[in-house]
């Protein structure tokens, strides 16, 4: 079913591009384009799109509701949007302390490389992906062959005596363009929030994440 609404976090390079493939793919849909930046917003105006000036992950704080909002969410900004978004919908009634991601899951990651936050970045590949990528079912674009691993899926049955996995899957909308569904967010914040038990919280899709680590507390 093709989406009705399209909700883009960050109005840069990446999602321009986005907003612009998925303009030519949905030519119905309303495509909003959100972004604190002055500039990156006047870039987008007075085109097919609505543009809201302001930060991405705040503003689906404030106005991402369980059961209305978009159908898609893109995130194009450089942060963990649903790690974000889950610390801060959680605030006011747990405490969560971020931590390291442990060395030893770490290093079972695939390519890791460790955030400044100690969150882990992690991908299937060793080169630059086409930005294009059709993220085909069975095997790599650039190579040909198939996947050392489907990672949303290895990410979600990885098993640490004590982190609770939780896993947003990234799904694409188009080549090279994923986001997840509203429902994917509110069922990881559920998840997270139903025992004060630490957390690896991940994004990915087939082939790229990010996972960050925390400890929770009812208060």
């Amino acid at each position: 079913m093709s989406p009705k609404e399209i909700w883009i976090l960050g109005a840069g390079r990446l999602g321009r591009r986005a907003a612009g493939s998925l303009r030519q793919k949905y030519s119905r849909a309303a495509i909003v384009l959100i972004d604190s930046s002055g500039k990156a917003c006047s870039q987008m105006e007075g085109r097919s799109f609505t543009v809201v000036c302001r930060e991405g992950v705040g503003h689906l704080f404030k106005n991402l509701k369980e059961g209305r909002g978009p159908d898609w969410i893109i995130p194009m900004v450089p942060v963990h949007v649903a790690y974000e978004w889950v610390r801060l919908k959680l605030e006011k009634t747990h405490r969560i302390r971020p931590v390291a991601v442990p060395t030893k899951v770490a290093e079972k990651l695939p390519n890791p490389i460790r955030g400044a936050d100690g969150q882990v970045y992690m991908s299937n590949a060793t080169f630059r992906c086409p930005w294009n990528c059709p993220e085909p079912d069975d095997i790599c674009t650039h190579t040909g062959k198939p996947r050392p691993q489907i990672l949303h899926h290895f990410l979600e049955i990885m098993e640490h005596r004590k982190f609770r996995t939780v896993v947003v899957q990234s799904l694409q909308l188009a080549p090279g363009i994923g986001g997840y569904q509203p429902k994917a967010l509110f069922l990881a914040l559920k998840t997270v929030a139903s025992g004060n038990v630490p957390v690896l919280l991940s994004t990915a899709c087939r082939c790229h994440g990010v996972m960050h680590a925390f400890e929770i507390k009812a208060l």
